[in-house]
């Protein structure tokens, strides 16, 4: 069974991503925030990460970059799922080595295309 790791700190954002995702057969571990995500990182690695940009904190752009930029676990597909949706979000998204950019309110149907692409 493929594990997602959901970084959302809107409480009703990530109990419709987990929703989503879990009537797909995934299994969905949850953080609110970048450094909570770090830490369950460190105890086991998901198959993908859902990510919002605005996290307490650090920012998903920052967090998506560390993790990109980390040996252990660059090769861990990242989707931001954000309300910031301009071209200028999504390109920083781009930069910041996020495989895939889906805006917010989530089209479920979108999700979840997107994440069984890289699965």
């Amino acid at each position: 069974m493929s594990k997602i790791l959901l970084v959302e700190d809107s409480e009703i954002q990530a109990e419709q991503i987990t929703r989503c995702l879990e009537k797909e057969g995934l299994m969905v571990f949850r953080v609110g925030s970048g450094e909570e995500a770090q830490l369950r990182l460190k105890q086991q690695q998901p198959s993908l990460i859902v990510l919002d940009v605005i996290l307490p904190g650090q920012s998903g752009f920052e967090l998506c970059r560390q993790l990109k930029n980390n040996p252990k676990t660059k090769e861990i597909p990242i989707v931001i799922c954000s309300t910031k949706n301009t071209e200028i979000d999504k390109t920083w998204g781009e930069m910041s080595g996020a495989d895939a950019y889906i805006s917010k309110p989530i089209d479920e149907n979108q999700l979840v295309l997107t994440v069984n692409k890289y699965l």
